[in-house]
């Protein structure tokens, strides 16, 4: 993982975000990351999780809350861009 929070899976400028898993309540950059190091199958956060902190903007630091990073495309504090292709992913990591 760079210092931006990118993988060898997802490395372009936009691929700037950690997600903090439900199972463990550790940080990786993608589910592929998840599934190569941890010693557990991956678990999405259950519906209703909105309030939880588990995004983690690569970027600036800050952490946003599920229902927050779910409603926007870039960081609430830098506004660096995420990538859209993320929400491709979103069932992986959120119920």
């Amino acid at each position: 993982m760079d210092d931006q929070t990118r993988c060898i899976h997802y490395r372009t400028a936009l691929d700037v975000i950690a997600i903090r898993f439900a199972c463990c309540g550790e940080y990786y950059p993608c589910h592929l990351c998840h599934a190569e190091t941890a010693d557990h199958p991956a678990r999405p956060w259950p519906a209703g999780s909105d309030d939880e902190r588990a995004v983690l903007c690569g970027v600036c630091g800050a952490e946003l809350t599920v229902g927050a990073y779910l409603a926007v495309d870039s960081c609430l504090a830098c506004r660096a861009p995420f990538n859209p292709g993320c929400k491709l992913h979103r069932s992986l990591y959120f119920a």
